[in-house]
């Protein structure tokens, strides 16, 4: 059922680390929507992040917070292997779920997700930001128009060094810990959404101590000669970008790609630099999709769609199989 569009969209926030706090404070500058709850472990956590971002409530128990009839939404961001069942946990309570990537751990926790959302006919959407982000969709656009001719390459990497710290989430392989699915998610995002699936792909890893993945290096090929080459690491710090070959122009999303950047097309010998960094952290523009979608009575999102959702944890499953990584 459809909401009133001029409806302000109570949130609640399960798992207040990092990401939450910026998605928090985005969702501090949307019209028509407010942060209603939020949960944590420690009840502590809880009261200092609804201070901080003017929350009416704070849970210690994420089931109490599923179960706030006041609540029409909810952001999952704890760790990913606690994904899958936070979101289930909310669905069935008829809480529209907005959830952190990676989806999930892997593709059948994602179609169980998927399913859970159907059954109880409910909105349910995968947090990947970068897709909604003003910048992204510009150069997607060019992209889809052949506006510099056909695709022919993409590369793009996402690193950086943290010291190695097993306690951890970064690091933590029992929950998903390391650079394939934090960080590498990006470059293969930004390869599915413009080029799809890849008809073959190769894939090299290096490993922590742990058995977490420390870099990741793949090559995705195409029937049509097209090919991807990607890279995520947790051990050194590259540029971060993500460049599009055409046929006429380059389109490179400058560094940290993933977020507001700037974009340079190159034509010509000449080069043209757009500014997209604009005024929030960027997370706001996936939240007023998710919101409109909410009181639009949707249960998927036209642009972060199931079935796009499906290829990217089924190309890290892939990934994982042919680098031998398990959880």
């Amino acid at each position: 059922m459809s909401l009133q569009q001029n409806k302000t969209i109570r949130w609640g926030i399960i798992g207040l680390g990092k990401i939450a706090r910026k998605f928090a404070t985005d969702l501090l500058t949307i019209e028509d929507a407010q942060l209603q709850a939020v949960a944590s472990r420690s009840i502590e956590n809880a009261n200092a992040f609804a201070k901080t971002f003017k929350a009416t409530k704070a849970y210690d128990s994420y089931e109490a917070l599923a179960q706030d009839p006041d609540v029409d939404a909810i952001y999952i961001a704890t760790p990913h292997s606690f994904h899958k069942s936070h979101a289930i946990l909310c669905l069935k309570h008829g809480k529209a779920v907005l959830c952190e990537k990676p989806f999930a751990m892997n593709t059948e926790e994602v179609k169980e997700m998927i399913s859970v959302a159907k059954a109880n006919n409910v909105l349910l959407m995968e947090a990947l930001w970068t897709y909604f982000l003003p910048h992204y969709q510009f150069a997607l656009n060019y992209i889809k128009n052949e506006t510099y001719g056909k695709l022919l390459k993409i590369e793009a990497d996402f690193g950086f060094t943290r010291p190695f710290n097993e306690s951890s989430r970064l690091f933590d392989k029992s929950v998903g810990g390391g650079s394939l699915l934090d960080i590498g998610i990006y470059p293969i995002f930004a390869t599915l959404s413009t080029l799809g699936e890849p008809d073959d792909i190769e894939a090299s890893c290096t490993l922590f101590k742990n058995g977490a993945d420390s870099s990741c290096d793949m090559i995705f090929k195409y029937s049509n000669g097209t090919e991807a080459l990607l890279k995520s690491t947790l051990i050194a710090d590259t540029p971060t970008i993500c460049k599009f070959t055409c046929e006429d122009a380059t389109i490179t999303l400058n560094t940290q790609f993933h977020a507001p950047t700037t974009v340079t097309i190159a034509k010509n010998g000449k080069e043209e630099i757009l500014d997209y960094t604009g005024t929030t952290i960027g997370y706001n523009f996936e939240t007023e999709h998710f919101n409109q979608l909410l009181r639009d009575g949707k249960i998927e999102s036209n642009i972060m769609t199931y079935d796009f959702s499906l290829k990217l944890i089924n190309t890290l499953d892939k990934i994982r199989e042919r680098i031998n990584l398990q959880y």
